[in-house]
């Protein structure tokens, strides 16, 4: 071997060696994992988080619109009544005892859920409460309640509301307002529901809380109405409502009924509701007007 041809030959043992050692490196990290005593990811783990960066696998079906509803025009909304300060005094009283008023009854955890976060195609949810809805037992407190502590785990006959108001005032909650309660299956707000189910469809109960009246003994039918709720019930749905606004961004035109929500035209309640009684009450606590 002559002198000029030994430095090319170092150069190619050299990069030899190197390519040598990147193979060793590249098998240790694709057989072994690659979990190095600095901390330091593997190869894995590195195509890992590019592939779950990449914009075919985050991509999602853009959330399907409700169907056409009308709109939602807020019977509180109408004029402001004369102020009462009997009723004022009366109503915020009840209200800065309501904690102690309340009645909590357990139901089977069929007859509920957790809000979800995401929809059935990965979209993101805020399961923030923003309606309430209004309803009525149909029944008596009893029969509701006996209803939801039932095992239904069938979708179709899964039914709760968050708070049940009997014909003497009494605030019985039945479903913790963090969590999904099953007032309104097919069912849309403003615009607005969230597609969590296929069998359900869309729904507003993922950010919606229910409340629901005692009906009257005469009501206990399909008739188009009844004798109507107690003034007790309309104080005390007055100051659970004037609690629910007050914990979450709920406006008074964001509360509704049953039967505006309900998509499939099925339902009808809350019937013979007073819109002005109510609407007298929240005034007086200074909710509206």
């Amino acid at each position: 071997m002559n002198a000029q041809s030994r430095p090319l030959l170092l150069a190619l043992a050299g990069a030899t060696v190197l390519s040598l050692g990147g193979l060793v490196w590249l098998s240790r990290g694709l057989l072994v994992g690659g979990t190095a005593s600095d901390g330091g990811q593997s190869l894995f783990d590195l195509l890992d988080e590019t592939s779950r960066a990449s914009p075919q696998k985050t991509g999602q079906r853009k959330p399907k619109a409700p169907p056409a509803h009308e709109p939602w025009n807020s019977p509180l909304r109408q004029a402001c009544p004369i102020r009462e300060p009997a009723l004022e005094r009366r109503l915020r009283t009840m209200l800065a005892n309501l904690p102690r008023h309340r009645q909590r009854i357990a139901i089977h955890p069929t007859n509920y859920g957790q809000r979800f976060r995401r929809d059935i195609d990965g979209n993101p949810l805020d399961p923030t409460p923003r309606v309430v809805v209004l309803h009525e037992t149909v029944y008596g407190l009893n029969s509701a309640i006996n209803t939801f502590r039932t095992a239904h785990p069938d979708d179709d006959s899964q039914v709760s509301y968050h708070t049940l108001i009997g014909e003497q005032g009494q605030v019985i909650d039945t479903v913790d307002p963090a969590r999904r309660a099953f007032g309104a299956g097919f069912s849309a707000f403003d615009g607005r529901w969230a597609f969590t189910s296929r069998k359900v469809g869309g729904s507003i109960n993922n950010f919606a809380l229910h409340l629901s009246l005692e009906t009257p003994i005469d009501g206990e039918n399909e008739a188009g109405s009844h004798s109507g709720y107690s003034q007790a019930q309309y104080d005390a749905m007055a100051v659970v409502l004037a609690d629910w606004m007050r914990r979450y961004p709920i406006p008074p035109e964001a509360i509704t009924t049953h039967r505006h929500v309900d998509i499939g035209r099925e339902r009808a309640d809350p019937r013979s509701f007073n819109w002005a009684e109510l609407r007298r009450r929240l005034a007086a606590l200074g909710l509206i007007c």
